[in-house]
């Protein structure tokens, strides 16, 4: 998002940028330097944007709002949704994890894996840093997806979900838009992680350049062409007929790519992503 500086906005991007630049755990490994991301960039949804509603109302009673997730860390002050903003940042994957990635087709490569582990333990850091950080200052914040409550559910309509998405958050923020394979396509491409904060206060919301059309970005989808992702997926879990499909993508990554991980790096990542590299999509918006 371009901005000028001394603004509120150039602001929360440079607490975004110097936390990247110089925490300890932005590394793909404990005892190295290397970073585990690329450079972070932002957007602003407003917090009572319709979508986060038209969401909730799709997925179940489960999910929140930014007006709830803001309740629950600060119930002594509520605020009304309108009066929040919602920070949606992106964390793209360096040039040589998605080198390393594309090599391969049926497990994660190692730098992927630790992105996924070391890589969203300092992206979790991130978030609660941000949110710290606009609280002192001031203006109460909340990072949804650290919340204690925060936990994966069953949706009667879409199956596997959580009561806060970041991938939805980040493109009702206008900064992508959902491929064939359930990723979300950005300016940076598909292989990247995404983190969210909701807080009060007053920052200029950022435009969506696709409007309310939530694959407008994805050659498939806009044009016919493509299915790149399907041809990537090891248990092909992606299809032109039905897109993503969920429990079999899930089973593969808790019985096959976790342990696989588990016995190289240590347990707690849960890497495949093979469907993000490769692919026309992997490092920028192929729709022109």
């Amino acid at each position: 998002m371009a901005s000028e500086k001394n603004t509120p906005i150039a602001w929360v991007q440079d607490v975004l940028e110097e936390f990247w630049r110089n925490s300890p755990a932005n590394r793909l490994h404990p005892d190295e330097h290397e970073k585990a991301w690329d450079r972070p960039h932002l957007a602003v949804a407003a917090g009572n944007d319709p979508w986060f509603t038209q969401i909730k109302d799709m997925l179940g009673p489960f999910y929140w709002t930014p007006e709830e997730a803001f309740a629950l860390a600060f119930p002594e002050m509520p605020a009304p949704a309108s009066e929040l903003r919602v920070i949606s940042y992106v964390l793209p994957q360096t040039a040589a994890t998605r080198r390393d990635q594309a090599r391969e087709t049926q497990l994660p490569a190692d730098r992927w894996a630790r992105s996924r582990l070391f890589g969203e333990q300092f992206n979790c850091e991130l978030r609660l840093h941000l949110a710290a950080t606009l609280t002192q200052a001031g203006h109460p914040a909340v990072a949804p997806e650290r919340l204690p409550g925060f936990a994966y559910r069953q949706s009667e309509r879409f199956g596997l979900a959580s009561n806060w998405s970041e991938r939805h958050t980040a493109f009702i923020a206008g900064l992508g838009t959902f491929g064939l394979s359930d990723g979300l396509i950005t300016p940076w491409g598909k292989a990247v992680r995404f983190g969210s904060v909701v807080t009060r206060l007053e920052l200029p919301v950022s435009a969506r350049p696709y409007g309310d059309d939530h694959q407008a970005w994805c050659l498939w989808y806009a044009r016919g062409t493509c299915g790149a992702c399907v041809r990537r997926c090891p248990v092909n879990a992606i299809t032109t007929a039905h897109g993503h499909d969920k429990e079999r993508c899930h089973t593969y990554i808790r019985e096959v790519t976790t342990p696989y991980t588990a016995e190289r790096i240590g347990a707690g990542a849960t890497p495949c992503g093979l469907c993000q590299v490769k692919i026309p999509c992997e490092a920028r918006v192929p729709v022109s």
